[in-house]
């Protein structure tokens, strides 16, 4: 695939996602509240961003300790829970809406703090994220190095941050 198909397959996927959650989380109208807002697909959206977190972790030591197919076994675990997650988020969010923090005084500052961060380095991430797997995938290897040794920390911070944002919508609750 030459670069120029890659760049506009990427780009094109990741505007539809981010527009997609846009449109969910603006302007579809969610469902009567009370029914899937109180459903367990927050706890398993958490679960998820923790759960690649951890598999993001394994990989980058696999891959350093040579382990080259415990890296690749890792990595795609990784997408799996990212693409889960991402289901579970746009399941969650059609049906209840977004969900306001209920969070006062410092509590506030710091969440939104988190949750701005968050969504923002989630924008330039997922882009990232579809290069490293193209250039693995396609043998480029010497690219997918470049691109993953960026890529890592901002994904492992969107997952640790997603946990986080859980944390506080359930604790400030």
């Amino acid at each position: 695939m030459n670069e120029q198909l890659l760049r506009g397959g990427v780009a094109a996927v990741s505007a539809t996602v981010l527009g997609f959650l846009l449109w969910i989380l603006y302007v579809h109208p969610a469902a009567a509240p009370g029914g899937e807002a109180d459903s367990l697909l927050p706890v398993l959206n958490a679960a998820f961003n923790l759960l690649c977190a951890a598999f993001l972790v394994a990989g980058y030591h696999a891959i350093r300790s040579g382990r080259q197919s415990r890296h690749i076994a890792c990595m795609l675990a990784a997408v799996a829970c990212s693409a889960m997650f991402l289901a579970g988020y746009v399941t969650h969010h059609y049906r209840a809406g977004d969900t306001p923090f209920p969070g006062h005084g410092l509590w506030r500052p710091i969440y939104f703090s988190i949750l701005i961060s968050h969504v923002l380095v989630t924008v330039v991430t997922l882009p990232m994220i579809l290069f490293t797997l193209a250039h693995a995938a396609a043998g480029r290897f010497d690219r997918h190095r470049s691109i993953a040794r960026r890529t890592l920390p901002l994904w492992l911070y969107v997952s640790v941050t997603g946990v986080l944002v859980f944390v506080f919508l359930r604790w400030a609750a």
